[in-house]
């Protein structure tokens, strides 16, 4: 090999060791992504504060995970549709139009409202156990006979609008650490029947993103150990000041519990 070829040919491979080491290889594959971002409000960061005054009622938040992973990615677009009180319907009807078959990355959480989490936990809170669990159990049924098929409904009409895309489903997290701090509000067998739901949605989503080739993101690990009445939680509990804050991810929830798991499947 001649020398210069052999110099050439080092500087290269020094070039890859110093791009590996750095991420700056990985940084800039991001920034060639177009991302967008679609769901609820766990996914427009209701909870999280820094709301976006042009989202309006959406409450998408700079703190929202989507937020901070386009902050610290730099993609080359970034568009954040997703919508406080958002049900499988209103994606389909509202939130897909930045999809095309540019679009590289989209995540998603969706589905909660449509199982009537806000509901149940109303429900939960206001009136008696045997109560709140049977809405749970009309909670669970749903999911098991009518929410599969909103689901795939989304799913299919993300599919067709960006077809090359990476779809990365987030779920959401269990809300009580049970035995834990609190010694007050709901007892612990309402607290286990409420994360049971959160554990039954989870499942459900998780195999009918499976089924279309999206890729489900689990958060129930991430808030492990900072859910209500852990004595750290990043979920705020009954907020009577600011009620549709409650049950939502703190800013800590976004970006330690959320953000973490869309940087590692993205």
């Amino acid at each position: 090999m001649k020398l210069s070829r052999l110099v050439a040919f080092s500087s290269s491979v020094l070039l890859g060791a110093v791009l590996a080491l750095t991420g700056a290889g990985s940084a800039s594959a991001a920034a060639s992504v177009d991302y967008v971002a679609l769901g609820d409000s766990y996914s427009s960061g209701v909870g999280s504060g820094s709301y976006i005054s042009s989202s309006g009622d959406c409450k998408r938040s700079t703190r929202a995970y989507p937020s901070l992973w386009a902050a610290a990615h730099s993609p080359s677009s970034f568009a954040f549709t997703a919508c406080s009180g958002a049900r499988t319907g209103d994606v389909t009807a509202g939130q897909l139009g930045p999809l095309n078959s540019s679009t590289d990355l989209v995540s998603i959480s969706i589905g909660g409202n449509d199982a009537g989490f806000a509901d149940v936990m109303t429900t939960c809170v206001l009136q008696s156990q045997s109560t709140c669990l049977s809405r749970i159990a009309t909670a669970r049924s749903y999911v098991d006979n009518t929410l599969p098929g909103k689901l795939d409904s989304v799913y299919s009409a993300i599919r067709a609008k960006a077809p090359n895309a990476r779809v990365v489903v987030l779920g959401y997290p269990r809300f009580y650490k049970i035995g834990g701090s609190c010694i007050v509000g709901l007892n612990d067998t309402i607290r286990s029947a409420i994360n049971g739901a959160a554990d039954y949605l989870n499942t459900a989503t998780a195999k009918r993103a499976a089924d279309h080739g999206f890729t489900f993101g689990s958060v129930t690990s991430a808030f492990a150990g900072h859910e209500i009445c852990s004595g750290d939680s990043w979920l705020h509990s009954l907020n009577w000041l600011n009620i549709g804050e409650s049950y939502h991810p703190f800013a800590a929830g976004q970006s330690g519990g959320y953000l973490p798991v869309l940087n590692a499947l993205d």
